[in-house]
């Protein structure tokens, strides 16, 4: 089911450039740039929540979410590099969607409030406001838009909101979830209770056949994945008015669960006559946990002038233990890999901001973040050799020495910031940032380390709305990435099974860009739909990626570290469109078109190249017809990649990878009492993820060619029935 590329971009292109007459014919929407729909608006659709009725809204929804108990993955579910996400600081919008509830956000960074919609009732919503433009007054700064859900102000009310799933995997398996979130409002109290039971259950085949440097064959290897996650989960949220000047919110959370993994895999030697045969098995049981807290607090005098105080702190902890068995002739089991991994990750943000009135239009808020981070990890490996003590740390095996295997990194971070908003126009206004960042990073155990970092990080953004229905937007921006501790320290391979661990590095620095995007909206009449546009080029400075640690030049290691400068560029296009051309009004087709290039040198071979794993676009169409008269609706999602780019590059090895589009289908019944029933077909293609990996004998700028290995990962469909009702 694999759509030429350049249908694809026809499609999109007709979609976003090609509909003269609905443009000519757009209607107002008022001078301000904010877009409201109101709880009569999604009547006809019987929505149960607030999620459905923001996937009723033209550039807000999708075909809703994806398979599983647990909601489905990201998009398309492909991997790939992104090295411009990861923008650090609670104060700065995410640069896509943020949503408020009742002009307020979470204070919480696992618990945040786009978490919060499927267990709010449509019943509570009173309007959606689609905000496009900067304020003041909003709780959050920097996104493309602000999505508010404005709740009715009722005396008291409570609802309770429920939802039980069933999977059923390629291999017959079959897993229950489901959730229960008891909401309402008590006065000046309003509160949200929410439990979730969520299986995450994997089965997947990985072939792979191999040959040599000189293309005789190698071998051939198959192999059976399973993963049998379970996440259970308990969040509360509170919001309670203190007077009509200030309000203070509190939100917990707290997450229990295991993800063991079982590996059958059978490797046949093709380099022999007649073919052998071994057997191998790996057991990974592992276990997590996690909690967060977060509170906030604002003030808002009579003057306009507002204080916000808010605070988090969490905690995430897993425990892995990877072994490896290989089957004897007798039938007995030889223990030949033992790897335990223990990593416990922590989190404390406090941040304080005052906003005040300058003049006509213009406003200021000044304001500290204070941030602490720390990772404690430790790793023991353990091998089978004739040489050396076994020991029962490690599994009955003899004990390997790896560097950098039991270390602390904390990182404290202090950001003084003041962003200045103006309202130039009734049509343009202008958010103007300056931060300044200082931060330390501190390493001890097996490598003792300490370093400190500043960085001054200004941004604009500028929005023009020339017409009340065609908004321009320009944005420069630098920004610092946040580091991942996992870099620092050594960690399990997972992802080669001639390679157990993964060196740390503790010389790594901020990744840091800066942001060039200009972006324009259109807005189709009579609500028909939304048409956008995104020009990007960003300037990467100490990008990280895989560079040469090796101690020596026989013992060659890599890890992740900043390997130099690079720059990338694409367009991002949208169109969300109710089809009423067609007559069919209530069907709503979303797609779009990414296309992009990245250039960086390579550490390796010195040559000029893409950022790992980078893909050169994405493509996604998806479609929701709803059927008022039928209280049916349906639809598809499907997604799917440029693939010219998605090479890595290592110390010894070459990888590329393509993967195979992606389709969901759904279809969704309400009955007369509200219930809502849904089933979803996940993954209906093939779906395969592919890569081959050249490996080399030593260097890979020596060239000396030693194997090369075609794998492919298939996952198989997922079927999933929900029953979702309130109370």
């Amino acid at each position: 089911m694999k759509i030429p590329f350049e249908l694809r971009s026809l499609v999109s292109a007709c979609l976003l450039l090609g509909l003269p007459a609905l443009v000519a014919a757009q209607d107002s929407t008022g001078e301000n740039s904010t877009v409201v729909y109101s709880a009569d608006y999604f009547s006809e659709y019987a929505p149960v929540s607030a999620q459905d009725m923001l996937n009723r809204i033209p550039g807000q929804g999708g075909g809703g979410p994806g398979p599983g108990g647990g909601g489905g993955g990201p998009p398309g579910g492909f991997p790939g590099g992104n090295p411009s996400s990861g923008g650090r600081g609670f104060g700065g919008g995410s640069g896509g969607s943020e949503i408020l509830i009742n002009g307020k956000r979470t204070a919480g960074k696992n618990n945040q409030t786009r978490e919060q919609l499927t267990r709010i009732t449509a019943a509570q919503v009173k309007e959606i406001q689609i905000i496009r433009g900067t304020s003041g007054e909003l709780d959050v700064r920097g996104s493309d838009q602000v999505i508010n859900i404005v709740l009715f102000e009722e005396l008291d009310s409570n609802s309770i909101s429920y939802q039980a799933s069933v999977d059923r995997y390629q291999d017959s398996e079959i897993k229950v979830g489901g959730s229960l979130s008891l909401s309402g409002q008590t006065g000046a109290l309003t509160y949200l209770l929410s439990g979730r039971v969520a299986p995450r259950y994997e089965n997947s085949i990985t072939r792979e056949v191999s040959v040599l440097g000189n293309f005789s064959p190698n071998d051939r290897i198959r192999e059976e994945r399973v993963r049998d996650q379970d996440d259970d989960e308990l969040s509360m949220n509170l919001s309670y008015d203190l007077s009509a000047a200030s309000s203070v919110r509190f939100n917990a959370l707290y997450g229990i669960g295991d993800n063991p993994t079982t590996i059958e895999r059978t490797i046949t030697d093709l380099k022999v006559r007649p073919n052998t045969l071994t057997q191998e098995r790996e057991n990974t049981p592992g276990d997590k946990d996690n909690w967060e807290v977060g509170a906030d607090y604002d003030f808002s005098a009579a003057s306009g002038n507002r204080f916000k105080l808010l605070g988090i702190a969490n905690r995430d902890n897993s425990a892995i233990t990877r072994e490896r068995f290989k089957l004897l002739s007798d039938g007995s089991e030889q223990k030949n890999l033992f790897l335990e991994t223990n990593a416990v990750t922590e989190e404390r943000i406090v941040r304080g901001s005052y906003t005040m009135g300058l003049m006509e239009g213009q406003d200021v808020e000044f304001g500290i973040e204070r941030a602490q981070t720390t990772l404690d990890s430790n790793l023991a490996l353990g091998l089978l050799s004739s040489t050396g003590t076994p020991s029962a740390a490690t599994g009955g095996l003899v004990p390997q020495v790896v560097s950098n295997a039991n270390s602390m990194v904390e990182e404290i971070r202090y950001e003084p910031f003041i962003i200045h908003n103006w309202t130039l126009s009734p049509r343009v206004s202008a958010e103007t940032t300056l931060l300044y960042e200082t931060s330390e990073i501190t390493q001890s155990g097996d490598v003792s380390n300490q370093r400190d970092f500043d960085f001054v990080k200004p941004k604009i953004d500028v929005r023009f709305d020339v017409t009340p229905v065609l908004q321009l937007r320009g944005t420069i921006e630098k920004m610092v990435n946040q580091l991942s501790f996992a870099d620092f320290v050594a960690a399990n391979d997972d992802q080669d099974n001639d390679a157990s661990t993964q060196a740390g590095n503790a010389q790594l620095r901020q990744q840091w860009l800066w942001k060039y995007n200009f972006k324009s909206e259109y807005r189709l009449p009579n609500d028909t739909g939304v048409l956008s546009a995104d020009l990007f080029y960003f300037d990467h400075h100490d990008v990280i990626d895989r560079m040469d640690v090796s101690p020596s030049p026989t013992n060659l290691l890599s890890a992740n570290g900043n390997i130099g400068d690079g720059y990338e560029y694409g367009v991002n296009l949208n169109a969300s469109i109710r089809m009423g051309m067609i007559k069919l009004p209530n069907l709503l087709v979303t797609t779009s078109l990414n296309v992009q290039d990245s250039e960086i040198e390579d550490p390796f071979l010195g040559i000029d190249r893409r950022f790992q794993l980078y893909q050169r676009g994405r493509f996604t169409l998806t479609f929701r017809h709803d059927v008022p008269a039928l209280r049916m609706n349906w639809g598809m999602q499907y997604f799917d990649r440029i693939d010219g780019g998605m090479k890595r590059f290592d110390i010894d090895d070459i990888e590329f990878s393509v993967g195979e589009p992606r389709v969901n289908l759904f279809v969704e019944y309400v009955d007369a009492r509200g219930l809502t029933y849904r089933f979803d077909a996940g993954g209906i293609t093939d779906g395969a993820q592919c890569r081959t990996r050249t490996r080399f004998a030593g260097r890979i700028s020596a060239g000396i060619l030693e194997e090369i290995e075609d794998q492919c990962v298939t996952g198989g469909p997922v079927f999933t029935f929900k029953v979702n009702g309130t109370f």
